[in-house]
């Protein structure tokens, strides 16, 4: 009888491990280990972003998507949320909003480095 008490609380452990840092995992390129979202494509922050504020809108957006967070995600540790102008939420890191590249492919790729001197790729 002890074994099923504990594993409705063995679940709910791992439940929370597994949401803890948010959708992302850490992907081996060749600019070294980058942060990317869930699907395994390269994250990346924008110099004109403000800790807690998101300034890529329209066309910037169109081409760096933000990463967005579910409407139930919940920050931890290094990643936060940022409400965008719509009210949306985007994922951060370190308080600095997160975006993909529609230029990047496939996992691993990270075109999107150092595009107009203000994109880098996000670090782990």
């Amino acid at each position: 009888m002890k074994t099923f008490i504990l594993v409705p609380f063995a679940l709910a452990a791992l439940t929370t491990a597994a949401f803890a840092a948010g959708p992302f995992k850490t992907v081996k390129t060749a600019k070294g280990d980058v942060l990317a979202g869930d699907n395994g494509m390269t994250l990346y922050t924008f110099k004109n972003d403000k800790p807690g504020t998101s300034n890529c809108y329209d066309k910037c957006a169109q081409n760096w998507p933000p990463a967005m967070a579910a409407s139930d995600a919940k920050a931890d540790g290094a990643y936060s949320l940022v409400t965008r102008k719509d009210g949306s939420r985007q994922w951060a890191r370190e308080g600095m909003p997160l975006y993909y590249w529609v230029k990047d492919t496939k996992e691993g790729d990270t075109t999107g480095d150092g595009v107009n001197g203000v994109w880098d790729v996000a670090k782990p």
